[in-house]
């Protein structure tokens, strides 16, 4: 399912990110890989923020759309 579809507060693990390589090597070197581990701390609007190990981080839209986890 699509990040911004998740269940809040959970440990989810990623397991497809469906976008270009330029976007995805930005997203790797956040620390959103695939099979890494991400919790969604909200979601409002499509817009999302997510816990990666120690840091925060918002997604939006468009980005948040194309994580999908499990």
């Amino acid at each position: 399912m699509p990040i911004v579809l998740a269940p809040l507060n959970r440990d989810l693990t990623i397991v497809r990110i469906v976008t270009d390589e330029k976007t995805k090597k930005h997203l790797e070197s956040l620390g959103i890989t695939v099979n890494g581990s991400i919790t969604v701390l909200s979601a409002s609007g499509g817009t999302v923020v997510v816990k990666i190990k120690d840091g925060r981080i918002a997604l939006d839209q468009s980005i948040s759309t194309k994580i999908f986890v499990a």
